[in-house]
């Protein structure tokens, strides 16, 4: 038996496929995974994931330490409640996890991270600690978090306050949070549609689920998660990135704010790599024939051979897709090694899907 959020009973009874998910026992689908898919993408869908870890970060060193942890700058967040996505990274480069830091206020920050690095992140979170004499590190077991997705989730949560809060959170911007009573209200998320993610008293969370289910919001699993994240181009820990690959060959130098003084861990491994020229590039493919992109499978290009990091079946292009890391340079049509069978497939910019809506031929994604 594995450890169970404070939503284990309210999955059970909306009749969840239980499986273990890094030590925790949760829901995969709860019948459809595709009906789950496409009610987020069209309407509304919840995710418990109340598995992930919260830490608090508070004192008047809190900032400094941030500025060291992370390899994005917390200094750019000014306006309470503003977001801020950021890997944390060995002295070599590799990403010990990617997480999401919000600013409370003056000296005090929140860090969401995987559930899959809890132990590991946790233990690095404390040991980097050491030094700092006004610091707190405190790990929030007592919160529990729903994710509420889709191009109606806003409406669907806001209905649910009372009127003197809904317009705070209608004017809600991206990448921004309100905190208000015991709920913490994020405009954030992981599927590439607009929506909350919702952290609240764990012996409250169940409140919210059954209203959000009296509201028309469709319980979604594991299993529609993940498809939805690969359509989204947004990066899975363990499969995409480790602590084996750097943000450089795993599309997140986006996140690295490398130009100022800041000594942040594993800097100096991040600019010897591109010192050194970055060999390989993060990309997405689209198969053009018949089957299905999986994980690990070898992606042969003119350039060399690379290897699918997360392959799955789109259901919002109903096309196979995955994302892949492929030598520097690599462009074009390349080919997939599946089950000893070379399959046609060509490398297309991230995301596939944004909104809804799909990303080929367009300007936000040109062949």
């Amino acid at each position: 038996m594995g450890n169970k959020t404070p939503l284990y009973q309210c999955h059970l009874d909306a009749g969840a496929k239980m499986v273990d998910f890094a030590g925790w026992d949760m829901p995969i689908n709860y019948g459809s995974q595709i009906a789950e898919h496409e009610a987020v993408r069209g309407e509304a869908g919840m995710f418990d994931v109340s598995h992930m870890t919260v830490v608090d970060v508070n004192g008047a060193q809190a900032k400094a330490y941030l500025q060291r942890l992370l390899a994005n700058d917390v200094a750019k967040l000014i306006l309470p409640g503003k977001a801020l996505y950021s890997c944390m990274l060995n002295e070599q480069g590799g990403v010990i996890d990617d997480l999401i830091v919000y600013f409370l206020r003056d000296n005090h920050y929140r860090v969401v991270i995987n559930s899959a690095t809890r132990e590991k992140d946790l233990e690095w979170l404390d040991r980097q600690a050491h030094g700092y004499s006004d610091l707190t590190v405190k790990f929030r077991d007592d919160v529990a978090l729903l994710a509420v997705q889709g191009p109606n989730a806003r409406d669907r949560v806001i209905g649910l306050f009372e009127s003197y809060l809904q317009e705070a959170l209608r004017q809600l911007a991206r990448f921004q949070a309100v905190e208000f009573d015991d709920c913490f209200v994020a405009r954030t998320g992981y599927t590439g549609e607009d929506g909350f993610e919702i952290m609240m008293l764990a012996d409250r969370i169940s409140w919210l689920w059954d209203r959000l289910l009296a509201a028309g919001v469709i319980p979604c699993g594991l299993g529609a998660r993940d498809t939805l994240r690969l359509e989204a181009g947004m990066n899975l820990y363990g499969s995409d990135m480790d602590e084996s690959t750097s943000p450089l060959v795993s599309g997140l130098g986006w996140t690295l704010a490398m130009s100022d003084e800041r000594d942040f861990i594993g800097k100096q491994a991040l600019q010897a790599e591109l010192a050194a020229g970055v060999r390989q590039s993060f990309v997405g493919l689209l198969l053009l024939d018949k089957g299905v992109l999986r994980n690990h499978l070898r992606v042969v290009t003119p350039q060399g051979d690379g290897e699918i990091t997360s392959g799955s079946y789109s259901p919002s292009l109903q096309r196979s897709i995955a994302m892949a890391r492929v030598p520097a340079g690599a462009e074009g049509l390349v080919e997939v090694e599946v089950r000893n069978r070379m399959l046609k497939a060509e490398i297309v910019k991230l995301p596939f899907v944004r909104e809804g809506k799909s990303m080929l031929n367009t300007g936000g994604n040109n062949k």
